[in-house]
């Protein structure tokens, strides 16, 4: 088994923010600036599986990394996401949240958000 970059970074105290269950840290491959990802502490591959006080941890973190990223960058736009298994488009297999900045411009036409994993899909207002 291949060690996890995500607990070997846990294990470093190599995160921004934290509270009992789980931890924050910047994306290495950043879609944005920004970029963070929400991690319970505890290895578990699978979202679904988190205790339910794993699951506040991680949404009580993800509100605070949203919150900290709204005043230190000034945006107001979000896409929040988790991709749960292979299929999905997993490549970590640890947990995560992806909370991604977004920002005027940074994209021709926004609309849609993460409908865009399936292109032929997202524009359905057309």
């Amino acid at each position: 088994m291949t060690a996890c970059p995500f607990c070997a970074r846990i294990g470093a105290d190599d995160y921004d923010a934290a509270n009992g269950l789980a931890v924050a840290f910047p994306d290495r491959f950043p879609i944005s600036p920004g970029h963070t990802l929400v991690v319970p502490r505890r290895h578990e591959t699978d979202f679904f599986a988190l205790t339910d006080a794993e699951h506040a941890a991680v949404i009580d973190l993800v509100r605070t990394v949203r919150h900290d990223l709204a005043g230190s960058t000034g945006t107001t736009g979000f896409n929040v996401g988790v991709n749960v298994g292979a299929d999905a488009g997993q490549t970590v297999d640890h947990a995560h949240v992806h909370v991604i900045p977004r920002y005027p411009g940074d994209v021709p036409d926004p609309r849609g958000g993460i409908r865009w994993i399936i292109p032929d899909k997202a524009p359905y207002w057309r």
